[in-house]
């Protein structure tokens, strides 16, 4: 009973107004008065308390408002550059079912006696990426100057062992049947040579060996570049499709790809470079096209 009595009566003073007055400081006379209970302030609290809570809420939900804390920002930059990175990762994962499914089409249709399709890159691939001019330094042009002039490290000094015919006694199987139109001359920065051929036909190594690199760029489209006997290297660029995979070894004359096709109207040549020694040499020395 006594505690009955106790909560009534606390309840009853909960909700027993209080009377707030403001007094005039000089004559003591009443200018404004206000009757509060403490449950009235208690209600009004949780009314600010909420009010508070929604109009962050929707200023959180509807502003960029929490792109000006430091801390949010930076997780928001890392939140994206994930999302990015997943977006990569699934084109190059779509990339390399496509190719596999190629591969295996043209394996089947080998089998068959049938001759293999060329694969066809779409226009919309999401993997294309613009060109970023980079600016020699004063040290690259010295060297440059160096390795093409007629000094002891020029890389076309009759002297130099490494731009003897490494080779001679062995003729290379040609890569594909063309034209050249672009010739070998490291002044002018052609590595190699250029042969304009039907678009789409088949490309064979010139030799035995070993593919060290098999990729794709938006400059070069696939790159297959294949290790040889006597450190010579075969580099064969534009591609529009690569059926072999690094670490696979290659027969001379066997099929590793396919021609570039026109896209868009722009015609790209295969562009194929022998390297001996880490020292880029003339194909046509070695090779009768």
């Amino acid at each position: 009973m006594k505690f009955l009595k106790s909560l009534r009566s606390w309840w009853h003073e909960a909700f027993r107004k209080r009377r707030f007055s403001m007094l005039n400081a000089t004559d003591n006379s009443e200018e404004w008065h206000m009757h509060l209970s403490p449950a009235s302030i208690f209600a009004g609290l949780v009314a600010f308390v909420l009010l508070l809570f929604i109009i962050t809420l929707s200023l959180v939900a509807y502003t960029p408002v929490l792109e000006f804390l430091p801390g949010y920002r930076t997780e928001a930059d890392r939140s994206r550059e994930s999302l990015i990175q997943n977006i990569i990762r699934l084109d190059s994962m779509e990339r390399m079912m496509n190719d596999m499914m190629t591969y295996n089409e043209n394996i089947a249709q080998i089998m068959e006696g049938r001759t293999p399709v060329a694969r066809v890159l779409s226009p919309a691939d999401s993997a294309r990426s613009s060109k970023i001019l980079v600016v020699p330094s004063h040290e690259d042009s010295l060297l440059r100057a160096q390795m093409e002039g007629d000094g002891i490290y020029s890389v076309v000094n009759p002297s130099n062992a490494s731009r003897k015919k490494v080779r001679e006694a062995i003729e290379l199987a040609k890569p594909i049947d063309g034209i050249i139109t672009e010739r070998f001359d490291i002044k002018q920065g052609c590595l190699g040579v250029k042969i304009a051929a039907t678009a789409a036909d088949p490309v064979a190594a010139v030799d035995n060996g070993t593919v060290v690199q098999s990729l794709w760029t938006p400059e070069n489209g696939y790159t297959i570049i294949i290790q040889h006997a006597a450190n010579l290297l075969s580099v064969y660029k534009n591609l529009s499709q690569a059926l072999v995979a690094p670490g696979q070894t290659i027969r001379t004359g066997e099929l590793i790809g396919y021609n570039a096709e026109v896209e868009n109207g722009e015609v790209r040549l295969l562009e194929f470079q022998l390297w001996n020694n880490g020292k880029p040499v003339n194909p046509e020395e070695y090779i009768v096209f």
